[in-house]
């Protein structure tokens, strides 16, 4: 069979979604639509392209199946539905029997069906089999409604549903855990408050991924089904902060003043990973006084709220003083240490 790229033919990527994919029909089905390319051949055969592939790929039951398999899947879905003289039992074997060892070297099973099927479902196996994973195909008898294939000895069924494109593991049709990818992103402390998103190379594929507000540093965070079906994980690690430190939700900063600020009082404006707010310092502040200013920290992952923001005052004294400035200090902490000169 000819292999059709139909996310190419809709000019959309392998992770698009279902409404990405009726999004990107719609536009070409109006372009390239017979009534508006009369006696344009070329067009007519467009759109028919356009049309089966948005036929398979807005279908989840047969965009999977054509994930697995590529142009093949519709052989493999007419061989699950059985047929005339189909073997007992259902599924994407249901239409086999004969098992025995039919000839030397390994086991001969065949697939009996209607021609309509049989057509298809050799070109299946050609592509599939022949060659490959096991597998030895032989050509029906002449006029017999069925295609038989012979499976070396040795071949575990593993292999053999390798070799029918179903993930590694999978035993009675049944699909094994999706794999686990891993991959990495680094985050800064403002994005933590914001969320952010990125894009990464997992599986050999670049996806865009959100990362969610409030994430901690060395977090694993789980993305379904964001590379050929399997889950992401995403280790998310966040760079150091000059100014902020961290205690899950809450943070914590040291907060500049001024000599006078500490005295006397005032207010000072305070840098937040979000903005600005105004913190009044009272008289006689000493170094290392710590104010809590609730809800300023950082969201709670996947929670409603926000931690607290401790702000740290430091007291900044004075420098490169004059000879006037330095005999007024003294005349001042005589007078507030209570000396007598």
């Amino acid at each position: 069979m000819e292999y059709r790229d139909y996310y190419a033919t809709l000019g959309v990527p392998r992770t698009a979604s279902q409404a990405d994919i009726k999004k990107a029909f719609r536009k070409l089905a109006r372009q390239h639509h017979p009534d508006a390319n009369k006696g344009n051949p070329a067009a007519e055969g467009r759109f028919k392209e356009v049309n089966e592939a948005n036929e398979v790929l807005s279908d989840p039951e047969k965009r999977k199946l054509y994930d697995q398999l590529g142009s093949n899947w519709q052989a493999y879905q007419r061989a699950g539905a059985g047929g005339p003289g189909a073997g007992a039992g259902s599924g994407p074997f249901a239409g086999f029997g004969g098992f025995g060892g039919g000839a030397p070297g390994g086991v001969r099973f065949e697939y009996r069906g209607n021609a309509e099927d049989l057509a298809g479902f050799s070109d299946f196996f050609r592509t599939f089999f022949g060659g490959g994973a096991g597998f030895d195909a032989e050509p029906a008898g002449a006029g017999r409604a069925r295609t038989q294939t012979r499976v070396r000895t040795g071949t575990s069924i593993e292999d053999l549903l390798a070799g029918m494109g179903a993930p590694a593991g999978a035993v009675n049709g049944r699909a094994a855990a999706p794999a686990r990818l891993e991959a990495a992103a680094q985050v800064t402390l403002e994005e933590v408050a914001s969320g952010t998103k990125r894009l990464l190379d997992v599986d050999g594929r670049r996806i865009e991924v959100t990362i969610p507000k409030g994430v901690s540093d060395g977090q694993r965070i789980r993305f379904s089904g964001v590379a050929a079906g399997a889950d992401a994980y995403v280790k998310v690690s966040v760079a150091p902060h000059a100014v902020f430190t961290r205690d899950g939700a809450n943070l914590t900063r040291e907060v500049p003043i001024t000599l006078r600020e500490a005295l006397l009082g005032g207010e000072t404006a305070i840098k937040t990973l979000t903005g600005k707010l105004m913190l009044r310092i009272p008289p006689e502040t000493q170094t290392g006084r710590t104010f809590r200013l609730a809800g300023q920290g950082l969201p709670h992952f996947r929670k409603e709220g926000r931690g607290d923001l401790f702000a740290r005052m430091r007291v900044v004294l004075p420098t490169e003083l004059s000879a006037d400035a330095k005999k007024a200090a003294e005349e001042f902490l005589d007078l507030a240490e209570g000396h007598e000169r």
